[in-house]
Order: structure tokens, then sequence, then C-alpha cells
């Protein structure tokens, strides 16, 4: 999860962790940090995230600036990790970059409810099996 905001990446957490549906979560201030851990781990694919929660505003590299590097990746690596935008922007031009974006799976607007986060790990384990 990427998101500058400490008490949103606790609520996340925790939401996450009551769902039982993560082995391991992964959190990131801001681009940057979340860059060089994938960087780092870019020839170990299972330590890479799964699902990337990626928030729009965040200082040091925002969310698409994020998007801009990631699309450098190897296909193979991104073929594993899929990124959702989470945002409480309701700038059209925010939600247009980011649903015409086709490494982003989807556009969610915070807050971020337990049914919504469901829905983001359902997409996940509904592509795995594919």
């Amino acid at each position: 999860m990427l998101d500058d905001d400490d008490i949103y990446r606790y609520t996340i957490v925790k939401n996450i962790e009551a769902l039982r549906s993560s082995k391991k979560i992964l959190v990131f201030k801001n681009g940057n940090e979340a860059l060089q851990f994938m960087l780092d781990n870019v020839e170990t694919i299972d330590n890479l995230p799964d699902t990337i929660l990626l928030d729009v505003n965040m200082p040091v590299k925002d969310g698409f600036e994020f998007m801009e590097e990631y699309e450098k990746f190897k296909p193979e690596t991104k073929s594993v990790i899929k990124v959702f935008m989470i945002s409480s922007s309701i700038n059209p031009a925010d939600i247009i970059r980011a649903t015409t974006n086709p490494e982003i799976c989807g556009y969610i607007s915070k807050p971020i409810n337990a049914i919504k986060l469901q829905r983001i790990l359902s997409y996940q384990e509904s592509t795995d099996e594919s």
C-alpha cells in the first residue's frame, strides 16, 4: 500500500488483517520508497506485492509519477501485480487518467470500507484463477 496518511494506512492494514486475506502487507509513504523496494526485488517476483493500493496525492512521487516508472518494469513482473488507484480526489482529470491506464485495474474513492476492500481482494483472486 502506498499512502502518505498515517491513520489511513493503519486503518487499511487493520482491515486487511481482519479479512485474513494477506500473508504480508507492505506499506510505503510515497512512490519513491515503493519503487526502490520493487527495483531491489524485481528479480525475486515472490517478494513483490500481488496487489498495490496506490494513492493519487503523495509527496516526493505521487501515484501518477509512480505509475510512469512502474510502466517501465518487465511484463512478467507486472503480470503478477494488480494496481488499484485509491483517492479522495473527485477531479475528473484524475479519474480519467487512472481509468484509461491499462496498468490500473480500478479507481476507488476513499474512504475504503471492508466491502470495497473485499472487492479489491476478490478481483485479485478471480484473476489468479483465470
